[in-house]
This record gives structure tokens, C-alpha cells and sequence, in this order.
């Protein structure tokens, strides 16, 4: 990416101003080990007195600052001031209650578009510099609710506008962690290597289209885009809040789900979550079953494993993946066809970018750094890939309704109905329980590679249907290079598909953390 001596000079003083600690290593080294440590280990430590909340947010800041910019990952764009006055706050509570949280001393990483009280919210832009929102999104609300300590904030794709590379004005490059060359994917792509660095023990990420998912994938970890109207989106900057979601990116499902436990629920400031009411369990926790394969039905979407610019690689894995399937007694239905799925999803798409991103600058009152997307387009505030977008953005004047056809959420637009009915009626005629396929179909792209195949396949069958997916690690190419197996299931269907990706998950472990980032 080419930046203009401007811009880059505003992000090396952002950069400077990222990191208001002066922690090089927790004092004294903790025994506790927190490079892939759960939330579940995190929580027995803090029980039996081996660990403290301030001993765990010193020992995540200290690798934050050790790693992020001398390795050049660039995934955190500023840690949260207040985390270790949080953290004390947390550790003083336990010490007087005997009781923790849910997610009690849980140090987050937040993608920068969700709205943090107090602290800097972006979407990327360096146009959005210094914005600070008068409230949490609803699920930073909520994760603070359960005990959580916001951490940092991620870089992103700007304006969330690229499922393939993190590039952004506010904080620039963010790399791959399993191989610096290489990208983390898109538009989560900050959360994504920041969690699987350890540099926090879970993330917020979001997903339009594959940015919870693809980033999830392409840096070994778990990432679960729910049904639409499961969890709230109020609080986050919007790409195309029809297909918006936010959701959790872990090194684990059982934390993923921990974190989805706490952020699904109804929010009258997003009624789309009334479509939920009735429909959440108790906990999803429950259906963490080491035996959730047994008797399954899966199919095979061949569509996505076949296709000509597909890697050799990623269909070796898949077909393991299938055989590890059988393995733990699934029924497997390959291949999967879906009639028409070509002409199913013409012109699916909305662009409703320039309407939803207004109406949330429009929420930030007289604090918004600029009023509308025709003011950012003027500022110059932004990096010059998207230039094109942002100003093909700025020229659609027209609302939602006025589309042609009107551009409805998932529930009531004719052309997401018929495309999640053809589905439907494939899955109900083969008793499907999910159907799975790679979440990307070629390796990590080399940094600025923007010709060789990228492989993005989660643009449809989740984010066009409202049907839940999640990734799970399936193994590597070329020996470091991750890959990720994608579950889609039927609406509000997440308890089966956790304990599809659950069993899976146990009986792979794919898992494994990236090489340069060994403990302090």
C-alpha cells in the first residue's frame, strides 16, 4: 500500500500513542502461563491465589509491547488506559465476594469498530481519530458486565471494506503471526493475530461478510458469526448492518462460547434480536459434548472444495477433515447441491454503506469528527486502496427503501428468503445438521499480494441466510500455514453446531500457537 507522507506520519504518532504503560514483564515472572491460557485455567489460577487480575493484564500489556511492533504484527491499535485500574477494581471485588464473574479479569481484545466509553473508536480512519463514543456497544457492555477488561483495541481492515488484508490509516499494516509475510485476512484481521499472539485471552470481532470467520481461519482460531438477531449490533460501526454481525474469535470453542453466552440476548436500541426471544439456552456451555459427531449428518458443499482456483493443499485438509469426521461417527452427504445457487445469490448484495455509516456518526451528536461520508471523502482522511470504494460509496444517495429492489433486512427481503429456503429444503430433504466446506479455499496471501487466488468463501451461505457458522482449525499448509473447517447450520441452530465444532475440536487439535511469540 502506498500512503501519502501525511498519513503516514499521523500513524507513527498514533503508533507512539498506542501503549500509555511502561510494563516490560510482569514483576515478578508469573508461574502462571499465559500464552494460550483459557478462560477456564485463567479462573481455577485466580481461585487457588496463583494469579491476579493486575498480574494477568501486566503480563498480556508486557507482550503487547515486546512483540507488536518489533516483529511488525501492527494488530493493537491502543490499549485501554484504564485496563489495570479495572483489573484492581476486579481483583478487590474477588478478595471481598469469594465470587468471579463469568468473564471476571478476562482481558478482551475489541475490534476498533465497536463503540468503547472513553476510549478511542475508529472503524480504521484516520478521519475517526480521537473519537470518543458516549457509550458501549451493546456487547462491550455486556462483556463488562460479566468481568471482562477491554484491553485494546484491534486494527482493521478500514472501514471493515476488505475480507482479505488488514490495512488501515489509523494504525497501517497488520501482519500474519504464523508467517509475517503473509496476511491475517480481513476485516478482523487485528483481533485475529492479537488473540492468536496471546496478547489477549479472547476477542470482538465483526462479520459482513467473512471478517469474523476468514481472519479466524487464517490464524488458527475458532470464530463464530451467530444467527442474525442472536446478539446486538447497536454500538458498532456498520459496513451493511442488514449482514452485520459481531461475535467472538478464540483460541478455543469453549471460550468462543463462553463469550457468545454473554453477548446473545435481546436489545430493544437493535430489533432484529427480537427474532432471539425464546430461542437462546440457558448456556451454550452445555453443549460443549466430546461425542456431538455421533449420528450427525454433514454435508459436503463440493462447490467451494472444487473449485478451479482452489489449493490442492486446502483440499487434502479437508478431505482428512472429512475422514476425521467419519471418524467420530458422522454421517457425511457429499456432495451437497444446491440448485440454482448461482442465480440464487445475482445481486444479493446491498451497498447501504453510506446510509448506515451516517446514521452512526449521526449517533455520536456534536462529538463525531465528521458528519457523513461525503465530509471523509473531502477531509483526504484515508488510505488510497479504498479510495475508489469509499467515493463509489459516497455517490449512492439513495436510502434502503429506495432501492431498486428495496434493500429489506435478511427476514423480509424476497431474494434472502428464497435463497435460505433453497437451502432449507436441501438440508430438510437430506436430515442435514450443518453443512461444511473450507473457509478459505487457498493459504494466507503474501503482504500486497493482490492477484493470487484469495479463496473467500463465506460471503453466502451465513451472511445472505442469517444462518450461524463457525470455523475450527483443520491443520496447516506448508507446515505453518492455517487453515479452518467452516460449520453452517440452521437459524439459531448454534447449540448444534458448537457441539459439532466442539467434538471436532477435541478430537483434531489443530491448534497450535505461533512460533515468535514465545512466553516472556
Amino acid at each position: 500500500m502506498k500512503t501519502t507522507g501525511l498519513l503516514l506520519s499521523l500513524v507513527v504518532l498514533t503508533v507512539s500513542a498506542a501503549f500509555p504503560y511502561n510494563v516490560t514483564s510482569a514483576e515478578p515472572p508469573l508461574k502462571f502461563k499465559i500464552v494460550e491460557a483459557t478462560i477456564s485455567q485463567i479462573h481455577e489460577a485466580m481461585r487457588s491465589g496463583k494469579l491476579t487480575c493486575r498480574e494477568l493484564v501486566e503480563a498480556y500489556i508486557a507482550r503487547i509491547q515486546k512483540y507488536d511492533q518489533s516483529t511488525r504484527l501492527n494488530a493493537v491499535v491502543i490499549i485501554n488506559p484504564e485496563a489495570l485500574a479495572d483489573a484492581d477494581k476486579l481483583d478487590q471485588e474477588f478478595k471481598r465476594t469469594g465470587q468471579l464473574r463469568p468473564l471476571h479479569g478476562i482481558p478482551v481484545i475489541v475490534k476498533d469498530n465497536y463503540n468503547t466509553k472513553g476510549l478511542q473508536t475508529t472503524g480504521g480512519s484516520l478521519a475517526m481519530k480521537g473519537s470518543l463514543p458516549p457509550s458501549d456497544a451493546f456487547q462491550v457492555r455486556k462483556i463488562r458486565e460479566a468481568g471482562a477488561i477491554v484491553l485494546a483495541k484491534s486494527n482493521m481492515a478500514e472501514w471493515a471494506f476488505s475480507p482479505l488484508m488488514t490495512v488501515s490509516s489509523i494504525a497501517g499494516i497488520t501482519r500474519n503471526p504464523y508467517d509475517l509475510d503473509r496476511v491475517p485476512a480481513g476485516s478482523s484481521g487485528g483481533t485475529a493475530a492479537a488473540v492468536a499472539a496471546s496478547f489477549g485471552t479472547v476477542g470482538l470481532g465483526t462479520d459482513t461478510g467473512n471478517s469474523i470467520r476468514g481472519p479466524s481461519s487464517h490464524n488458527c482460531l475458532v470464530g463464530i458469526r451467530s444467527t442474525m438477531g442472536l446478539a446486538s449490533r447497536a454500538g458498532i460501526i456498520p459496513l451493511y448492518l442488514r449482514n452485520d454481525i459481531g461475535g467472538p474469535m478464540a483460541r478455543t470453542v469453549e471460550d468462543a462460547v463462553r463469550i457468545l453466552d454473554v453477548i446473545a440476548g435481546y436489545d430493544p436500541a437493535d430489533p432484529i434480536t427480537s427474532h432471539s426471544e425464546g430461542k437462546i439456552p440457558k448456556t451454550y456451555t452445555r453443549f460443549l459434548d466430546k461425542n456431538g459427531l455421533k449420528g450427525a449428518r454433514i454435508g459436503v458443499f463440493r462447490l467451494y472444495i472444487d473449485a478451479p482456483s482452489a489449493d490442492p493443499r486446502i483440499k487434502a485438509l479437508v478431505e482428512q477433515a472429512i475422514q476425521e469426521l467419519k471418524k467420530q461417527g458422522a454421517e457425511i452427504v457429499d456432495p451437497v447441491v444446491i440448485p440454482d445457487y448461482n442465480k440464487l445469490i445475482q445481486n444479493i448484495w446491498c451497498d447501504v454503506f453510506q446510509y448506515d455509516v451516517n446514521n452512526y456518526l449521526a449517533s455520536l451528536g456534536s462529538a463525531a469528527p465528521y458528519k457523513s461520508i461525503a465530509d471523509i471523502v473531502k477531509s483526504g482522511l484515508y488510505s488510497p486502496y479504498i479510495e475508489t470504494r469509499l467515493k463509489r460509496a459516497e455517490e449512492n444517495k439513495e436510502t434502503p427503501d429506495q432501492m431498486n429492489p428495496p434493500c429489506q433486512d435478511l427476514y423480509r427481503d424476497p431474494r434472502n428468503i428464497a435463497f435460505r429456503d433453497a437451502i432449507l429444503k436441501v438440508m430438510d430433504a437430506e436430515k442435514l445438521d450443518a453443512i461444511i466446506y473450507p473457509t478459505w479455499s487457498n493459504p494466507p496471501r503474501k503482504v500486497g499480494d493482490t492477484e493470487s487466488p484469495a479463496g473467500d468463501n463465506s460471503q453466502y451461505l451465513s451472511p445472505q441466510t442469517g444462518f450461524p457458522a463457525i470455523t475450527v482449525p483443520m491443520g496447516f499448509t506448508n507446515g505453518s500455514l492455517p487453515a479452518g473447517l467452516t460449520f453452517v447450520g440452521r437459524l439459531f441452530a448454534e447449540s448444534e453446531l458448537i457441539k459439532l465444532a466442539y467434538a471436532y475440536e477435541q478430537a483434531t487439535g489443530h491448534r497450535r500457537p505461533p512460533q515468535k511469540f514465545p512466553e516472556l
